[in-house]
């Protein structure tokens, strides 16, 4: 079999940071269906030249097929196939002249990037080192990095106003990602942290398709429904929303003609994604991965994950500024998203990087209770609880929380201490409240003894 076919090469006119599976199920499906919808009348469609963000796998395998993939919408029933090829170009991230090429390109008008919460939560090692090479004209290596490198080649180069779109799951992520790349630009260069001022819009966005890592058995699927030999086909769930907010100074696709929401206000968006599915993915993973599941549709026939599931969606609704029937069909929307079986979303992937995910996802809505005079929800304590029993673990996927980790498990059994660290660290304005921490502690208690209807948790267990 050949690989997909490219039906049209559309102008590179969107850069994007962050060549993983969710950019290509999400803004770029948005992009090639509103290409196919034909844009704005006299418009030329929308390319997009697309870096990786930490390893050019992604772009070497895209390459071998000119960059064309298939997208499987996988229901409740059913799949279905169709080939995007939106994304004209693919290269690795760590290709610094490339990468400063397009983003000075006077064609392109938008830089969008998923580099994922820890994206922008860098070491002072990490910025130190950027830092240090763009001050020699070097590249870098951290996101905020490379945009700041890329911005100065498109200054240098005379070359006009961008919209940079942020599109991971972080609270007015424009805002974050303006202040990562200010910050670091004005060590850097003060001028050019004036022209990115002056020139550079940072566009808010709010972004939800579940999409779950790619499995042999989804390549098989692309080829049998499409009769070509593709490598990297990307599986998603029918449902997909996209919110954004902020100027586009030099124009940008046509995507509120394919669903895409423009707003004013994306805060009211942000925090209901958050704190309902983003929230509600967090418990399934921590209190999944600790009584042995793997999916999310697994967690999900356990009737005592999902009473907790149901009660911290209970804590969040006082929390948030909808009407209830609104909220009433968000959730509705989120249980079958949740038991669609044929999306294998893996625990082991959500629960990645918890020590940057918790903080917006179980702790700001806590603090909205707690600040409205509320007590602090059993469920959201119970988050917590389960992630420092997770931490004892064996498979952590969290560098930031490395430190964390090997000071629990000098005392594993020790619930008051598990309790006690996890909120310093993850809450330092909440960790001389002795009610949440003593909740904290009593939920460790619960999941231990394995009050579920699964076999206990043993004291220490990983």
């Amino acid at each position: 079999m050949t690989t997909p076919p490219r039906s049209e090469r559309h102008p590179v006119r969107i850069v994007h940071l962050g060549l993983g599976a969710f950019h290509r199920a999400h803004q770029a499906w948005y992009t090639q269906r509103a290409n196919e919808r034909g844009g704005r009348a006299g418009e030329a469609g929308w390319g997009i030249a697309a870096f990786t963000g930490r390893s050019p796998e992604a772009a070497r395998v895209l390459a071998a097929q000119d960059a064309v993939y298939t997208l499987i919408e996988r229901g409740p029933d059913t799949d279905a196939a169709i080939i995007v090829d939106a994304l004209s170009t693919v290269a690795d991230g760590g290709d610094t002249a490339r990468w400063r090429a397009a983003v000075a390109d006077p064609a392109v008008a938008v830089l969008t990037l998923t580099v994922t919460e820890a994206g922008y939560r860098l070491s002072a090692a990490a910025l130190d080192a950027d830092r240090a090479s763009l001050a020699t004209g070097d590249g870098a290596s951290t996101a905020p990095g490379r945009l700041v490198d890329g911005l100065r080649a498109r200054r240098a180069a005379g070359v006009g106003a961008i919209a940079v779109v942020s599109c991971d799951n972080l609270p007015d992520n424009g805002r974050v990602a303006r202040d990562a790349v200010l910050g670091l630009a004005q060590h850097v260069d003060a001028e050019l942290a004036e022209w990115i001022e002056s020139s550079v819009s940072f566009v808010s966005s709010m972004v939800d398709r579940i999409t779950p890592a790619t499995t042999d058995t989804d390549r098989a699927t692309a080829a049998r429904l499409t009769g070509y030999d593709d490598a990297a086909p990307v599986v998603t769930e029918p449902f997909s929303e996209w919110v954004l907010s902020g100027a586009f100074p030099a124009g940008r696709p046509a995507w509120e003609t394919v669903g895409a929401q423009f707003v004013d206000d994306i805060e009211p968006y942000e925090r209901r994604k958050l704190w309902l599915l983003n929230a509600g993915h967090s418990l399934l993973a921590y209190r999944g991965l600790l009584r042995g599941y793997a999916t999310i549709a697994e967690a999900m026939g356990d009737d005592a994950i999902v009473a907790d599931l149901e009660a911290l969606w209970t804590e969040a609704r006082t929390e948030l500024p909808f009407d209830a029937d609104t909220v009433d069909a968000a959730v509705a929307a989120l249980r079958d998203r949740f038991g669609n079986a044929r999306i294998e979303h893996r625990l082991a992937q959500i629960a990645t990087d918890g020590s940057q995910k918790l903080g917006p996802r179980i702790l700001d809505p806590l603090r909205s209770r707690l600040a409205a005079g509320r007590a602090p929800g059993d469920a959201q304590a119970g988050v917590l609880a389960a992630w420092a029993l997770h931490l004892l673990g064996d498979d952590v996927r969290d560098p930031a929380a490395a430190p964390l980790a090997e000071r629990l498990r000098a005392h594993p059994d020790d619930d008051a201490s598990l309790a006690t660290a996890v909120l310093t660290e993850l809450a330092p304005d909440l960790a001389g409240d002795a009610s949440l921490t003593d909740l904290i502690q009593s939920r460790i208690a619960h999941l231990r003894t394995g009050v579920t209807t699964e076999p206990p948790l043993p004291t220490g267990a990983h």
